[in-house]
C-alpha cells in the first residue's frame, strides 16, 4: 500500500519529493508572483501534491479540458489545483528556470539530477498522454505542452535516462508542440518510471493504472 508523502523541509533541495512536484507543475502549473499552482485530475495525487508543498488543500471543480491533440473536440473532468502561496514562486523560477508570471523559462533541472525517474514521471503526468494503439498493439507515449523548450528539456531527460528511449522530432499541435516516444521502447520506459512508486506515494493512481493496463495488452498478445 502507497504512502502519503510528508512536505520536504527545503522545496528547492534534491529530494524525489520535490523533483515529482516541479515535473507536475511544470507540466501543468504555473509561478506567478506570489503563488504556485499544479492541476491534476487525479484527487489523490492532488491530496499528495499538497502535502509535499505543505498546503492546505486541494480545490475541486469541473471544467471543460480540451485533447491534447485537438484542442478542438473537448470533454468534462474533475480538477484539483493545489496552490502554494508565499516567496516559493519566485525563487523556484530563479532556482529551476521555471516560467514566471507569464515570462519564459530556461528549465534547469541539473539540481534534481539525482531524481530523473521522479522527475519524469512529474512530467509525464502533467503534459504526457498515455493510450492503447489496438491498430498496432502498441502502447503510446507523447508529451504535449505549449512551451517547446520544456518539450526539450523533456527529450534531453528521456537521452539519459537508464532504459532506451528513442523519441520523434517535435511537432506542432493545436495546443502547441508534442512529441512521442517509439512505440518498441514505451512499454520499458512506463515500467521504468513507475519503478518503485508504490513505497513512495509519487504517482496519480489513476495515471499509473491506465499505463499499466496499456502494458499488460501489450505483454499478453
Amino acid at each position: 500500500m502507497s504512502v502519503e508523502t510528508g512536505a520536504p523541509r527545503d522545496m528547492l533541495a534534491a529530494h524525489p519529493e520535490t523533483a515529482y512536484f516541479w515535473g507536475r507543475v511544470a507540466g501543468d502549473g504555473e509561478c506567478e508572483d506570489g503563488c504556485v499552482t499544479v492541476r491534476t485530475n487525479d484527487e489523490t495525487a492532488a491530496r499528495r501534491l499538497a502535502s509535499i508543498a505543505g498546503a492546505e488543500r486541494a480545490d475541486r471543480r469541473i471544467v471543460e479540458r480540451a485533447y491534447a491533440h485537438d484542442t478542438s473536440i473537448t470533454r468534462r473532468e474533475e480538477e484539483f489545483t493545489v496552490q502554494v502561496v508565499g516567496g516559493l514562486a519566485d525563487r523556484a523560477s530563479a532556482a529551476l528556470g521555471l516560467p514566471f508570471d507569464g515570462d519564459s523559462g530556461g528549465y534547469r533541472f541539473d539540481a534534481l539530477a539525482d531524481y530523473d525517474r521522479q522527475l519524469l514521471r512529474g512530467l509525464l503526468e502533467g503534459c504526457g498522454t498515455v493510450c492503447f494503439k489496438s491498430d498496432d498493439n502498441a502502447v503510446g507515449i507523447s508529451f504535449v505542452h505549449g512551451d517547446e523548450r520544456l518539450l526539450r528539456t523533456i527529450q534531453t531527460l528521456l537521452d539519459r535516462c537508464p532504459v532506451d528511449a528513442p523519441y520523434d522530432d517535435l511537432s506542432e499541435t493545436s495546443s502547441g508542440y508534442w512529441f512521442g516516444v517509439d512505440d518498441d521502447a514505451a512499454p520499458a520506459l512506463g515500467e521504468w518510471l513507475y519503478e518503485g512508486s508504490e513505497g513512495t506515494g509519487l504517482f496519480a493512481p489513476s495515471r499509473r493504472r491506465k499505463l499499466r493496463k496499456s502494458i499488460e495488452r501489450v505483454r499478453d498478445r
